[in-house]
């Protein structure tokens, strides 16, 4: 009688070892986990490439916008300052006739003139104690 379990040489040479089947499986992980680290490396790049082009997207639009920012601005300070420029001029001829009107003033009431500069200057006075 034969026992089934029971193997021949030749059978047995053809079944590998343990060991064998365990270096299998450890040189199949590690060639799976050099391409994943592969595979993971190109998808890094690859994003590291498209964040460094967005960047250089978002520098370009912020310089942009900062450059029509400055001129914007630098109209507006022109805008300004002719304005200002305008005002002032007005308001110099305005001073100018104001102090002619009160030269005039004084030169035709002597008297009224002195009696109101005394009256301003004890009230100035006044005020300026307390």
């Amino acid at each position: 009688m034969s026992d089934p379990i029971a193997l021949t040489e030749e059978q047995l040479k053809d079944i590998p070892s343990t060991e064998q089947a365990a270096n299998d499986l450890r040189q199949a992980a590690g060639i799976k986990s050099r391409e994943i680290a592969q595979s993971a490396e190109e998808r890094a790049q690859l994003l590291k490439d498209a964040a460094a082009q967005k960047a250089q997207k978002l520098r370009d639009f912020a310089g942009e916008k900062a450059s029509q920012f400055a001129d914007v601005a630098g109209e507006k300070a022109s805008q300004f300052k002719d304005v200002a420029g305008e005002h002032w001029g007005e308001t110099r001829v305005k001073a100018q006739e104001i102090q002619s009107d009160l030269e005039e003033y004084v030169r035709q009431h002597p008297s009224k003139s002195l009696l109101i500069a005394a009256g301003v200057g004890f009230l100035v006075g006044l005020i300026v104690r307390r």
